[in-house]
């Protein structure tokens, strides 16, 4: 099975992949995979440019891969904040979407707490972008649940 995992930064997208995710399953994660890229010291976070694109490189071969093996193990993608586009992909893949959201407070609290603070606006931007995909698509096309 395939789980895409959506949400804004510090929403606790990744505690809700370790209370599920068994030591067999696959988790893909943008930060995991630049962390253990970056050399000593790198912030966890905020990544430098030319580390973020190999990670993407890192992260599209990955989930290329992974998907041909969900028939025998979960999969777990991290996706912020998916375009139509990869919606698309990822729904022929009959993947299941979960929106892991506490709330825009919590949310903006946890940024302003633990994390950079450029990610205020990228929570800013989920959270207009939420709120245009649940009043302006139909029904059938909000396949999320929110945990």
């Amino acid at each position: 099975m395939l789980y895409v995992i959506t949400g804004p930064p510090a929403a606790g997208k990744s505690s809700w992949i370790t209370a599920r995710a068994r030591p067999t399953d696959i988790v893909i994660d943008l930060d995991r995979i630049a962390l253990a890229l970056a050399g000593p010291g790198a912030p966890q976070w905020h990544h430098d440019p030319v580390l973020l694109k190999v990670a993407h490189r890192a992260r599209f071969a990955a989930i290329d891969e992974a998907v041909q093996h969900r028939d025998t193990v979960d999969v777990y993608l991290i996706h912020t904040m998916p375009s139509p586009k990869a919606l698309a992909r990822y729904q022929r893949w009959s993947a299941e979407i979960v929106t892991v959201d506490p709330g825009q407070d919590i949310v903006m609290q946890r940024v302003c707490d633990m994390r950079d603070p450029a990610m205020t606006a990228v929570a800013t931007r989920w959270y207009r972008q939420h709120a245009r995909r649940q009043h302006g698509q139909p029904a059938s096309r909000q396949a999320s649940r929110s945990w």
